[in-house]
């Protein structure tokens, strides 16, 4: 079972290496990815996230089927940015408005190692930009204007320490 890493815990910070063997190993990862997104009620994870540095992530977002994304590369977005409030499994309790593009386009590889490639916008697409960033060893809150950052991340660790 894979536990999920929170704020402080450098992974978190690290570019994730690409994925280079589509195996059982890989395939059987990817379930426990869902399993740990399920288990944290969330409609995203990214391996980063559960303490393992490689480019796969999932998503399950309300009204589409489980997503898994493996070396992906966001290859368009729109030029129409919209705020949403945005949380993290690995900064629970933790929220924050974030512009973000209303649409994008994504290629990648599903668990058997098939390239697709996806058009979406809406809240998918904002949870396929979140999960890509952590590939990246980027957190939501790094999107945040430096002073609006530092207070939503001085809020976090004073919850945390109670």
């Amino acid at each position: 079972m894979l536990d999920i890493i929170t704020y402080g815990s450098a992974t978190l910070t690290e570019k994730a290496a690409p994925v280079t063997a589509f195996d059982a190993e890989l395939a059987t990862f990817i379930e426990e990815l869902y399993e740990a997104m399920r288990r944290g009620r969330g409609v995203g994870l990214a391996a980063p996230q559960v303490d393992r540095s490689i480019r796969v992530f999932v998503t399950g977002v309300d009204n589409d089927k489980l997503r898994c994304f493996v070396n992906p590369e966001i290859i368009q977005t729109s030029p129409e940015e919209v705020d949403f409030e945005e949380g993290c499994l690995s900064l629970p309790g933790l929220y924050a408005m974030v512009k973000r593009p209303e649409s994008i386009k994504v290629q990648a590889f599903n668990e058997k190692g098939r390239p697709f490639v996806l058009e979406t916008g809406g809240f998918l697409a904002r949870v396929i930009l979140h999960e890509f960033d952590h590939l990246n060893g980027v957190l939501f809150v790094d999107r945040l204007p430096p002073h609006k950052r530092a207070r939503a991340l001085e809020s976090y660790l004073k919850k945390v320490r109670m």
